[in-house]
């Protein structure tokens, strides 16, 4: 009996080690990175710079950001350069955005335009690591060729910023599991049709990532059934703010939000700049970038709005700012 179970152990731990090597031996499923050099047009160029400050909002995650003020406005100076996130926020590990200017020695001065299109897309760097998935490339898997074209363009035309960070350092077990979180893209994506305002509104919700922040988690992972409903916490700047529920529930979400009251919850901070912005508050305070959103097309926002209204609506109310204890 002794033996049976020894040998039963023996075979358990075989086994876990052989799962654990398998792990650790995976690469990315990943493809050569395209040979291209992006035109360099200036219709490309403002493409680009309408989809990294508006739509995408690179500087969200790229570029230090005053926390003190309302809407943590990009600091100028470090535009792109890059940071660290606190660890207040939770994730698994040490989480460092990249140098996404052309500084050549920090940056991506020495990627390839195709390395920086499979990295937006695909998840993969230059080097052949995984990318944590806080880079929503699974949902800029979708981005179309044209605009992620644009989207390097501008990212080309940033001022260098020598910056040099510390590598995102990942906790086990997701420092393996990520690797399985790439995939690649095979064939050409075509630009969405406008004239479809759910599909082209389904579109620009993707590529501003706004399930991220309003779809609430547990262990890392989003609630299934729980989509855009809110209530994800942040905690950041010794401030604690939950996102929004953005289904169109009617007591609790947007549900009796008009298309109009949509669009001008936006517009209504477009004369906001970093030197006017108040300081924030634990009642004021905000992840949402308005200063920079507020700049959104009145027609893409339309369709962001029509998209959103053909969620199920989700009852979940969400006290946003909730006192801090003492």
């Amino acid at each position: 009996m002794k033996k049976v179970i020894l040998t039963a152990g023996l075979v358990a731990v075989a086994a876990i080690g052989c799962g654990i090597a398998f792990l650790v031996l995976t690469t990315p499923k990943m493809r050569a990175a395209v040979d291209i050099k992006v035109p360099m047009t200036p219709e490309r160029i403002e493409r680009g710079r309408y989809l990294y400050e508006q739509v995408a909002h690179c500087d969200g995650c790229h570029s230090p950001r005053d926390w003190t003020k309302l809407t943590a406005p990009t600091i100028a100076q470090t535009r792109g350069a890059g940071f660290e996130f606190p660890p207040e926020l939770g994730f698994p590990g040490r989480i460092v955005t990249a140098n996404i200017t052309p500084d050549p020695e920090t940056g991506l001065g020495r990627w390839t335009d195709g390395e920086k299109i499979r990295a937006i897309r695909e998840g993969v760097s230059r080097d052949g690591r995984a990318l944590f998935p806080l880079m929503p490339y699974p949902e800029y898997a979708h981005m179309s060729d044209e605009d992620v074209e644009s989207l390097v363009a501008y990212m080309n035309t940033l001022k260098p910023v020598r910056n040099q960070l510390a590598k995102t350092e990942l906790n086990f077990p997701v420092s393996l599991l990520v690797r399985f979180a790439p995939k690649p893209i095979e064939g050409r994506i075509a630009n969405p049709d406008k004239s479809d305002k759910v599909k082209y509104g389904q579109y620009l919700v993707a590529l501003g990532e706004c399930s991220g922040c309003h779809t609430p988690k547990e262990r890392g992972e989003n609630i299934a059934g729980k989509e855009f409903a809110g209530g994800e916490e942040f905690r950041i700047a010794g401030f604690l703010v939950r996102s929004a529920n953005i289904t169109p529930d009617e007591e609790t979400g947007i549900g009796k939000w008009s298309e109009e009251r949509f669009v001008s919850t936006f517009k209504g901070h477009a004369e906001l700049t970093a030197e006017s912005a108040p300081r924030a508050t634990q009642a004021t305070f905000t992840l949402m970038s308005w200063m920079d959103q507020s700049k959104l097309d009145v027609d893409d926002l339309k369709a962001m709005y029509a998209y959103l209204r053909t969620l199920r609506p989700i009852y979940n109310p969400v006290e946003k700012h909730p006192p801090l204890a003492n």
